[in-house]
């Protein structure tokens, strides 16, 4: 257990969605059930109906989610930021976990956050829909490997693919065209690693996401961003930004660029950083963080608030 503890406060991205999620806390609290009212009015999508009672083929889509999972984030945020001691001084989101960091830290309001992630959320969605990219998750590599890897069926195949998830140090993401994703899976096992297609409906966090990234980046520009409360850590860089206009220009670039979230929890450690609390489903980001700071873990403690039970920790 560190002494002098530093807070850093982590958001889930996709992947952490689960059925009944939230359902709990808006139950309990009405601010958490009018987020998710507004949520479904911004998206126009009943997301209740589809998170708490629907089918988990439903729940996996992109559109449906990445609104859903940032009112999750947020109500559990919101119900227990005035009860944290000491105050947080370090904030970071995977992926879509980034816009829960950047209405947390009030660069963005509530609203403006949700127009973002629901708009994301369907740009995503229909940037996949030509079938032509895939993502896997290479597991019990190192970068280095795997990196060498990217390169080689890169050449062979002259297509698309790159290391689109830096999550622990034994496990990545590659993104790119279905061909050479297919041929990075065999090639993995023959370095005695694993590779497992991932059930996404494209090529997140890659060029091939371009499109997508311009239609999201000229929305963006009609929202006031303001610089975070809490110094942010993004994945496009892997470190802190304080400046507005850095941040917005960061966030342009982040649906085509890779996720730095080994470099950006080492630079949160080395910051200072020993109290790690991730906030949203699941707990996958705490599990990675023990992963990713595994030499140094009689320094750190990392909590996970999933549910409403889970908020009696703090």
């Amino acid at each position: 257990m560190p002494e002098n503890k530093q807070l850093a406060i982590l958001f889930p991205g996709q992947g952490s969605q689960e059925p009944g999620m939230g359902r709990d806390l808006a139950e309990y609290w009405s601010d958490a059930m009018n987020l998710w009212k507004l949520g479904e009015k911004i998206s126009g999508f009943p997301l209740r109906e589809i998170f708490w009672d629907g089918e988990a083929k439903d729940m996996a889509q992109t559109k449906y989610l990445q609104p859903a999972l940032t009112i999750v984030n947020l109500s559990l945020w919101l119900f227990i930021k005035d009860k944290l001691s000491p105050s947080p001084l370090f904030m970071a989101g995977h992926s879509l976990g980034e816009f829960s960091a950047l209405c947390a830290s009030k660069v963005l309001n509530i609203e403006d956050t949700l127009k973002l992630v629901s708009l994301r959320g369907r740009l995503m969605a229909e940037a996949g829909q030509d079938g032509n990219g895939q993502m896997a998750a290479i597991l019990k590599l190192n970068q280095e490997t795997v990196e060498e890897l990217v390169k080689e069926t890169r050449q062979e195949t002259g297509q698309e693919i790159l290391v689109a998830n830096y999550n622990t140090p034994a496990q990545f993401v590659v993104s790119g065209h279905a061909e050479p994703i297919n041929l990075i899976v065999k090639k993995a096992k023959t370095q005695k690693g694993r590779g497992v297609l991932l059930p996404v409906s494209g090529a997140f966090h890659s060029p091939m996401m371009e499109g997508a990234a311009k239609e999201l980046a000229k929305f963006m520009a009609k929202f006031e961003w303001h610089a975070p409360k809490v110094p942010i850590y993004f994945n496009a860089t892997g470190q802190k930004e304080l400046d507005p206009a850095k941040i917005k220009e960061i966030m342009a670039r982040q649906m085509t660029s890779s996720v730095y979230w080994i470099q950006i929890i080492r630079a949160i450690f080395s910051d200072g950083g020993n109290q790690f609390l991730e906030i949203g489903p699941k707990g996958v980001l705490s599990r990675m963080v023990g992963q990713i700071l595994a030499d140094d873990k009689d320094k750190i403690e990392v909590i996970s608030i999933a549910t409403l039970e889970d908020t009696q920790k703090i």
